[in-house]
């Protein structure tokens, strides 16, 4: 029995090594991808680290030096005057609450369309979803004039209201693409269980069908948020007066034909930042939440 348990300590203390071996090895091919994966993440941060350093420049400065060089004091005027002269705070108001209302509208409207499609099994399912992704890859200018002409038409010209209706409806042919593609496989069996309970159609949708996409859902928030926040062409065309315009359109307004200050620029573009970077803080863990319930599903 004493020379059974020599030798199985033997075996143990002669595995442990190779095992550390192994593990050195696995460790090597992970600090090389992290170490590749480091530098790509410093070129990604590189641009905003030079908008930080540019933005904080006065005019002297950067025409002395170059957008590499640090800056020589804190110069915060670029700020002050940026904010003062685009009336920043009701251009923050307006692209704040007009991205929200798309990105709650539109979820909520492919949820509609996807559970029809999905799951309601209409004929003709396939095409429409074809449909709707061939809407979602149009162009912007081929849509412009007859957006603008039905905005005039029903008193909705120069109207934030305007880019919430048709960036509720554009976000949402994306929407309803994925939701129906998802919904294309939820099981027939649990529907049917529900329908024997005797539960509707709308309590189906609300009590079996919303709980299993809400994560999706809230992917779907986020990137409508981000992605109405970020439009130009249409709130440019659509919105002509300053009090409805929203922050991308007062950056473009600091370009002219001949002239370019480009410290006030970069303090614009921080600023301009600042709120959709803290609002992808905030609901990262939800991202998060939202792709890997989605995966596991």
């Amino acid at each position: 029995m004493k020379r059974r348990a020599a030798d199985m300590s033997a075996t143990i203390a002669q595995a442990v090594p190779a095992k550390k071996k192994d593990r050195f090895h696995r460790g090597v091919a992970r600090w090389v991808v992290l170490a590749v994966v480091g530098v790509l993440a410093l070129f990604m941060v590189a641009p905003f680290v030079l908008m930080v350093m540019n933005a904080f420049k006065s005019p002297a400065d950067y025409s002395g030096g170059s957008p590499l060089s640090l800056p020589t004091g804190f110069y915060t005027d670029g700020l002050a005057y940026f904010w003062e002269r685009v009336n920043f705070q009701v251009k923050l108001w307006n692209s704040i609450w007009t991205s929200a209302l798309v990105a709650v509208a539109g979820a909520f409207l492919s949820l509609f369309n996807a559970y029809a499609i999905g799951v309601g099994r209409v004929k003709g399912r396939a095409w429409i979803i074809a449909l709707f992704m061939i809407a979602n890859m149009l162009p912007q200018e081929g849509l412009i004039y007859p957006l603008f002409m039905m905005a005039q038409k029903v008193g909705l010209t120069d109207n934030p209201w305007s880019i919430v209706i048709i960036f509720t409806v554009i976000q949402s042919a994306f929407g309803t693409y994925l939701l129906s593609s998802v919904l294309g496989t939820f099981p027939r069996a649990l529907l049917e269980a529900a329908e024997l309970d005797g539960a509707s159609r709308w309590e189906i949708l609300w009590k079996v069908v919303f709980p299993i996409v809400r994560p999706t859902m809230s992917v779907l928030m986020i990137f409508f948020f981000i992605w109405t926040w970020n439009e130009f062409f249409i709130p440019l065309v659509m919105l002509t007066s300053n009090d409805t315009q929203t922050v991308p359109i007062a950056l473009s307004s600091l370009q002219g034909d001949r002239m370019l200050d480009v410290p006030t620029l970069n303090a614009g573009a921080l600023v301009s930042l600042i709120p959709t970077f803290l609002f992808f803080l905030f609901f990262q863990r939800t991202l998060t939440r939202g792709v890997t319930a989605g995966a596991v599903k």
